[in-house]
């Protein structure tokens, strides 16, 4: 019996937990007294004794029943059942209070009202605490081990003109003509150490011996695959080094044209609001990222071209060579590194960039999201493939969403930077807070005159209006200059008078 005892009253309580009930129950009681129709002129009075034993029975109860439990120990089901015990005993004690003092003339619609309140508000909280927790159950991060230089364990044969006929009918009966040509001038088709996939299942590569193949080709669409990473991961770890990994998947404006095709004008698009929002938004927020793949397992996904591209780089691959036939996109990859760890990753509405602040520190840079996931790996790439267009933005940068364009043109992108400058990592006027990237591209001597000051919100290139690089390391070098020779304040008063009026009369606009 003892023992029965110290099991129901010891055990390690959740602060927090026990802290919002008491929330709920003196915001509950507010609620019913101040606006439930009620007899009485004076209801905080009446009840108040009522609310007072309401509250001890309700936490003494809940402590009893092991309410205040971590969610991480018990299912939802069993925290539903203690709150339904909780709820029927307090109400059935509320009942023999009010029996036992009818002077007290309580209403038995009040006690009902308030215990039903009390009730369904715990229940709701629990629903967003375990969706919560739902949603962070993630695939686990996949830690990588550094390995040695690996070369294919096999030399490469040319195959039989028959194996070499029936391997071109089976790729262009799957592809096409277009896309058969497109492999045969990007990798060695016709070599024994050339593997040609069609799945979607991982252990069919999980089971591939290490190093075998210097060439893995899967055919079926990304767009299918539930893991996408965690397939990635694992070709990176079965292929040697500088060997090739080509995938293929159906781009998002490909699927867009399509479902337009398919439905009559004006219906098509209200159909397509559904299904983007359903097969693009919801795979994509946080809350409700793993409830999509586990009611689609992944299959029909929506993918950006951006995102397969960087989803590549950021599980060590390089992009060798990419074509769209049939509205398919082939992407030829190299493996370059083996990354530290893979996972998936989930992107909200406002990101944290690492930018190079005073003293030459890398600082979280805030700002809205404006580019597809996974643009942050594709900066090199882009670099390479794009020159440079006037405000030293890249050409037709395709890391960048329809929104964002929007955004960005009016600056809606830049309001979280206020938390930096409350932070004290920026101030109101300076030079653009840049990544290594950028960083980079500009001269020794403007790196070192860069880092002696904080990066600012309003940089001088609205004051100046470059149009080059070498224009903006100019406009910067100019600036910081000034901040030596005049001072800090006078110079930022200078230049922020500057950018109020070609914003408001020359209509400066961010590109």
């Amino acid at each position: 019996m003892n023992k029965r005892i110290r099991q129901i009253f010891a055990y390690r309580i959740k602060w927090s937990y026990l802290l919002l009930d008491i929330c709920l129950l003196a915001l509950i009681f507010f609620v019913i007294l101040q606006f439930f129709p009620l007899s009485t002129p004076i209801p905080f009075k009446k009840y108040k004794t009522f609310i007072l034993v309401f509250s001890v029975l309700w936490v003494f109860i809940s402590y009893c029943a092991h309410r205040y439990v971590s969610v991480k120990f018990l299912k939802l089901r069993s925290h539903f059942m203690r709150l339904f015990i909780t709820t029927l005993v307090v109400f059935l004690a509320s009942l023999l209070y009010d029996w036992a003092f009818p002077q007290k003339n309580l209403s038995f619609n009040v006690i009902l009202c308030i215990t039903l309140s009390v009730a369904i508000t715990n229940a709701i909280c629990l629903s967003v605490l375990y969706a919560y927790k739902y949603a962070l159950n993630i695939e686990p991060e996949l830690v990588r081990k550094h390995r040695s230089h690996q070369q294919v364990l096999y030399v490469p044969e040319k195959l039989s003109a028959e194996a070499i006929a029936q391997r071109r009918e089976t790729l262009v009966a799957q592809t096409s003509e277009n896309v058969y040509s497109f492999l045969q001038q990007n990798i060695d088709i016709n070599s024994s150490n050339t593997l040609f996939l069609k799945s979607k299942n991982l252990n069919d590569f999980k089971n591939l011996d290490y190093y075998r193949y210097d060439t893995i080709v899967n055919l079926e669409r990304l767009n299918h695959i539930r893991g996408i990473n965690k397939m990635f991961g694992i070709v990176n770890d079965k292929l040697p080094d500088n060997s090739l990994w080509i995938c293929c998947f159906e781009p998002k404006s490909t699927r867009k044209r399509r479902f337009l095709a398919k439905y009559p004008p004006v219906i098509n698009y209200i159909l397509y609001s559904f299904d983007f929002l359903f097969m693009r938004v919801m795979p994509n927020m946080f809350a409700t990222s793993r409830l999509f793949f586990d009611i689609t397992g992944g299959r029909h996904r929506v993918l950006s071209k951006t995102e397969v591209l960087g989803r590549l780089c950021y599980c060590g691959f390089e992009i060798a060579a990419e074509t769209k036939q049939n509205g398919i996109v082939y992407v030829v990859a190299r493996r370059a590194f083996t990354p530290k760890t893979i996972q998936r990753r989930v992107y909200g509405a406002i990101i944290r960039l690492k930018r190079i602040g005073k003293n030459g520190k890398e600082f979280d840079f805030y700002k809205m999201r404006t580019m597809y996931p996974y643009s942050e790996y594709l900066q090199s790439y882009i670099y390479e493939k794009n020159r440079l267009q006037e405000g030293g933005k890249f050409n037709h940068d395709i890391r960048i969403t329809s929104m964002g364009r929007f955004m960005r043109r009016f600056w809606i992108d830049e309001w979280p930077m206020v938390i930096n400058l409350l932070k004290g990592d920026m101030k109101l006027v300076g030079v653009r807070p840049i990544s290594k990237q950028y960083f980079s591209l500009y001269s020794k001597e403007l790196q070192e005159k860069r880092i002696k000051f904080k990066p600012g919100l309003l940089p001088p290139f609205y004051a100046d209006m470059p149009k080059t690089l070498e224009e903006i390391q100019a406009s910067e070098m100019k600036y910081l200059t000034a901040c030596e020779q005049k001072g800090v304040f006078l110079t930022d008063i200078t230049y922020f008078c500057k950018i109020l009026y070609n914003i408001i009369f020359r209509c400066a606009r961010s590109k």
